[in-house]
């Protein structure tokens, strides 16, 4: 059966919410990002690109490339709300949807060329999204996943195309190398050295070559030059949560001690979900009592995989659950909505250094161990007190073990 998948990005994403908020950013040169000296771009409109402002770019320098670029904080709540809308909109409609990320969805349509027209009904679902929302949106139609996000780049902004099947190697022939998904700086420049420069010179060549040049990732890049990818579209609801409880050996009364288990299950799955390269969209506690009835609340959130953000509202959620008087036999945390993380998500706090402070922590745990490092907060349950302002907040369990923390 012919495949039919579609790729829907939406544009600009950061900057287009921020406009929507403020129309006299319309048509102007917009980068979202800090204002400090180490603040980096995590988005910027079109009206910026074109002086060759991009994402992950510092400040200052997007600054000298466009001097007229307007600055805006931004607001990681608001790109989560209007990610959920859209999510929405495709869910309800479509049959099969992957959510790749806070702003880009690929969806299977597979079979519904029997009932409707793939692309005059894809086309309807992005006026739909823009009519509902005022938000631009581009999507490809193809008849794989690689070549339907190769094809919405192209198409942005704001643009739709469809890629024939049986065309998806002549369409790429003419690309630049750079274009193809996973190609980095060294390996083009490896394979401009040996007179490589478009993709249809890739896929023209024996699979041998390009194995003997690049290994294994040489087949890799051979198949997709010529468009060839069969990678599935994984439905949206599939890695939809992780989780962590603890049943203790006895029945306790102690809330102190409850939130601070609360704080070191969230701190193990933060560290997990990070590890798999996602972000939660959604936080749940889940309390059972001495006689096993059992009881969970939940609240939706901004995207993000910082514990220092999340057991705050685990916290809040134990304490509008709990009951009073009332042993608890287990207690857990778990994070949904899943999504993986992006480069802008990832950048978005880069201005307070939050990110590299993760993945220092992350770089210790998985040389010494997920327990070696812990908060200070994880630490006191056996203490049975709440943390102290003068405690530390991170404590070197190993250090601490040996009295020299």
């Amino acid at each position: 059966m012919q495949r039919h998948i579609a790729h829907f990005d939406l544009d600009s994403f950061f900057v287009s919410v921020e406009r929507l908020k403020d129309s006299s950013l319309l048509g102007k040169p917009v980068v979202v990002g800090g204002h400090s000296d180490r603040a980096v771009v995590s988005a910027c409109s079109y009206e910026t690109r074109k002086f060759g402002v991009h994402s992950a770019m510092p400040m200052k320098q997007a600054l000298r490339l466009c001097p007229e670029a307007i600055i805006v904080k931004g607001s990681m709540g608001d790109y989560s709300k209007y990610s959920r809308i859209v999510t929405e909109l495709i869910v309800e409609r479509m049959p099969l949807v992957e959510k790749a990320s806070i702003d880009e969805f690929y969806i299977d349509l597979t079979g519904m060329d029997k009932f409707f027209g793939c692309y005059s009904y894809t086309k309807d679902l992005k006026n739909q999204i823009i009519k509902e929302t005022g938000l631009p949106v581009s999507f490809a139609l193809a008849s794989n996943k690689l070549i339907s996000k190769i094809a919405t780049n192209e198409a942005k902004p704001n643009g739709e195309i469809e890629i024939l099947n049986g065309t998806e190697k002549a369409y790429l022939a003419p690309m630049k190398i750079e274009k193809m998904p996973m190609v980095g700086e060294s390996t083009a420049a490896m394979l401009h050295k040996v007179g490589f420069h478009t993709l249809g010179q890739i896929a023209d060549q024996p699979l041998f070559n390009i194995k003997k040049l690049l290994g294994k990732h040489g087949a890799d890049l051979w198949h997709r030059a010529n468009g060839i990818d069969n990678n599935p579209v994984h439905p949206y609801h599939e890695q939809k949560s992780i989780s962590s409880e603890n049943t203790f050996h006895a029945d306790t009364l102690d809330d102190a001690f409850l939130l601070q288990e609360i704080a070191r299950l969230t701190e193990k799955i933060c560290y997990e979900l990070r590890t798999d390269n996602k972000i939660a969209g959604c936080v749940a506690i889940k309390l059972r009592y001495e006689n096993f009835d059992t009881v969970s609340k939940q609240t939706v959130m901004e995207y993000t995989s910082s514990d220092h953000l999340i057991i705050p509202q685990a916290k809040a959620l134990f304490i509008q659950l709990r009951q009073p008087k009332r042993p608890v036999r287990l207690i857990g945390v778990r994070l949904s909505q899943l999504i993986d993380s992006n480069q802008q998500v990832t950048l978005f706090q880069n201005e307070n250094t939050i990110p590299e402070l993760y993945s220092a922590i992350d770089d210790v745990k998985q040389k010494f161990g997920i327990r070696s490092l812990q908060r200070a907060v994880s630490l006191q349950a056996s203490s049975n007190r709440a943390l102290r302002p003068e405690d530390p907040l991170w404590i070197n369990k190993n250090a601490a073990d040996k009295g020299e923390a």
